[in-house]
């Protein structure tokens, strides 16, 4: 395998998915290993892993942390349906003030937030400008639109997924928005360990110094859309992003969500 700089590979775990890994590395433009592959070339960064479940992707090394993917239907999803910040997010966005509010998660990463977002009734549209991130919300949402529980396949279903940089997409192909949510990444926000892993990792991957994509350019582009509010998470201490005032915000015990307010929700 010829390469040069930092790469992801993508690696079947079992011999009978290679088919499919080659498919997937041929869509992403990456490189394909065999299974069951050690000699890894020095410049490994990342494993795209096809297994049965679906996707996932760590780090390589037999030390590495456990692999990252995107499982709705987690334990630690079902527990954040539960948790008091979901009020937080939904008063930010202002779930309750219009049906069916129309969000678009511009920073989709690992869709978290979206999931919640669509738990909580809204339609959300997810654009991750990532394509091997953008795999595993792919493959995150298909599972959850064909898992046994109602719940989830609803939730599932008001939501939909794009690539690109959201500032890059054409506007038809965003649709009609009320809302705009940014959650740049900032490591300090959460020290759990589980977001320290995923922090590093993405962080290892991904950080190719694009400008297009600086927080503040996504935030100035977001105020311009035709949206009724633009909400920024924020780590609780931080200053507001690009130094720019909200309307107001929500404060939890970790984080906050500034409230770019820019018209009335029930006239967007």
């Amino acid at each position: 395998m010829d390469v040069s700089g930092p790469v992801i590979a993508v690696q079947p775990v079992l011999p009978v998915l290679q088919a499919k890994a080659a498919e997937l590395a041929q869509r992403l433009g990456l490189p394909l290993l065999n299974a069951g592959q050690v000699d890894l070339p020095g410049t490994l960064v990342g494993l795209l892993l096809v297994g049965p479940e679906g996707l996932a992707l760590r780090a390589p090394g037999k030390s590495a942390p456990g692999a990252i993917a995107v499982d709705f239907g987690a334990g630690a999803m079902r527990h954040r349906r539960r948790g008091g910040q979901n009020e937080l997010l939904g008063r930010a966005v202002g779930v309750g003030k219009k049906p069916a509010l129309q969000v678009l998660d511009a920073t989709a990463g690992l869709g978290r937030d979206a999931f919640v977002l669509a738990d909580l009734g809204c339609r959300v549209t997810l654009v991750e400008r990532e394509p091997v991130v953008a795999a595993l919300l792919e493959c995150g949402l298909a599972r959850a639109s064909a898992a046994q529980e109602p719940w989830l396949r609803e939730v599932a279903a008001r939501m939909r997924l794009l690539t690109g940089e959201a500032c890059s997409l054409a506007a038809s192909s965003l649709g009609e928005l009320d809302v705009i949510y940014l959650d740049p990444m900032f490591p300090q926000r959460d020290k759990s360990a589980a977001v320290k892993k995923e922090m590093a990792l993405f962080q290892a991957l991904f950080d190719n110094g694009d400008a297009t994509a600086e927080p503040a350019g996504l935030l100035a582009w977001a105020l311009r859309c035709p949206v009724a509010r633009v909400v920024v998470k924020r780590p609780l201490k931080a200053a507001p992003l690009a130094g720019i005032p909200p309307s107001h915000s929500i404060r939890g015990k970790a984080v906050r969500y500034d409230v770019h307010v820019l018209q009335s929700l029930k006239a967007a």
